[in-house]
């Protein structure tokens, strides 16, 4: 249950990244005016790449720790995923929308250019910022439960201190004695 829960965090968490980049860099709004480009989600909100970026490296860092630092790394993924969510929101607050309009066709003199939202976009980048969040709160909730990157290196993975470690001697030692053989130029797979 414990890998088959993991599986699903990461998939899910993973998607809510990739969604937030993605919608941040398709247009969030319609110009009606012909010939004037469009905003993207980023340009509008600066915030929604980098913290989309982050929110990644955060589940290869959930992934790579245990413990109390999984927990750490996993309220800064919600953290991400909580930025993602108010920059998505912010985007169209005030006069980002026109300002952005204002600045990139100065030269045209436009001083006022009609535009809507194009919704699709938006809804996709909050979809994923709401499950970055949910993600990052899963790993702080149940990710004490999943096997770390390293738990395989363990002791008790290994069968005890005994049993995996007298294995992996003696395997290194045939391999090692594979190897004398053809230095010293005999031919090791010889029965004779």
């Amino acid at each position: 249950m414990g890998h088959r829960e993991l599986w699903g965090w990461l998939g899910a968490t993973v998607l809510g990244c990739v969604l937030v980049l993605f919608g941040a860099s398709r247009a969030w709004v319609r110009i009606l005016e012909p010939g004037v480009a469009a905003p993207t989600g980023g340009e509008l909100s600066p915030v929604l790449t980098p913290l989309a970026l982050a929110a990644l490296a955060g589940v290869v860092a959930v992934l790579a720790t245990k413990g109390v630092g999984r927990r750490v790394v996993g309220a800064l993924v919600a953290l991400c995923g909580a930025g993602a969510a108010a920059g998505t929101w912010t985007a169209f607050g005030g006069d980002t929308v026109t300002g952005w309009l204002r600045d990139q066709n100065v030269l045209r003199g436009a001083a006022d250019l009609p535009w809507e939202v194009a919704p699709l976009w938006p809804a996709v980048t909050a979809a994923g910022a709401v499950l970055v969040i949910a993600g990052g709160i899963v790993a702080i909730v149940r990710g004490g439960r999943w096997a770390g990157m390293s738990a395989r290196y363990d002791r008790a993975a290994n069968g005890g201190a005994d049993g995996g470690a007298d294995k992996a001697r003696a395997e290194v030692k045939d391999d090692r004695a594979l190897w004398d053989a053809l230095d010293r130029g005999d031919d090791p797979t010889d029965s004779r």
